[in-house]
């Protein structure tokens, strides 16, 4: 075996490696795995004593119908969560937090649950900013004229951030999640074009190491 190949061979399996840990293949969520995840929020539901409103069951309520629009309408593949964020100038203190925090230190709480989740199913943010200005347009939306800051957030696949909104290791740290908002804006996109795949980027990485190893080899 020649040790161009060699070289060929290891950084297939690199990618290969990295293509199966970073991609969801278990196709589209079957009827039984949305059974078990609702089964999963129903349980997580029952097990808090939040005493709610009204309307805030409605809430509750209408999130449950659309989540499960989510799940049955799975394609299989990875999506980006948009987010746009009001933080809250006044968040208050909050159960599980030191009195007077602020809404940067009540979101870290909040993410410092979330990363490890994120990261361990191949999940991550892809962007990350400030705003610079108030909204430069907006069209049938009222209270919409000012953002603190947006994030991109890629999932796996439904089935990822289905798992980590129904474990119960998260039931309680969502709430300092709600206390740092003002107002907030998510929604799910499956990339057309997406140019920061770190699967494409790989390759593109092993493919520019393979040619200079080899180059190396040949001298």
């Amino acid at each position: 075996m020649s040790k161009t190949f060699k070289i060929w061979i290891s950084i297939a399996v690199v990618y290969v490696a990295f293509f199966v840990w970073y991609t969801d293949l278990g196709g589209k969520l079957e009827p039984e795995e949305i059974e078990v995840f609702m089964d999963r929020l129903q349980q997580n539901s029952e097990a808090d004593d939040t005493v709610y409103t009204e309307e805030e069951i409605k809430v509750r309520e209408a999130f449950r119908s659309n989540l499960l629009k989510f799940m049955e309408a799975d394609t299989g593949r990875q999506f980006i969560m948009v987010n746009i964020l009001d933080m809250n100038e006044n968040p208050g203190n909050v159960q599980g937090a030191e009195p007077g925090e602020t809404a940067d230190q009540l979101m870290g709480r909040y993410m410092e649950h979330m990363y490890p989740e994120l990261l361990k199913r191949a999940s991550h943010p892809v962007f990350m900013g400030n705003a610079v200005n108030m909204v430069m347009d907006v069209v049938g939306i009222e209270g919409a004229e000012r953002w603190d800051r947006a994030a991109l957030m890629r999932y796996k696949s439904r089935r990822t951030i289905l798992e980590i909104a129904t474990n119960p290791k998260m039931r309680g740290k969502h709430i300092f999640k709600i206390a740092a908002l003002e107002k907030t804006i998510a929604y799910p996109v499956e990339t057309v074009l997406y140019l920061s795949d770190l699967r494409l980027l790989l390759a593109l990485v092993l493919i520019i190491l393979g040619l200079i190893l080899q180059n190396r080899v040949k001298q």
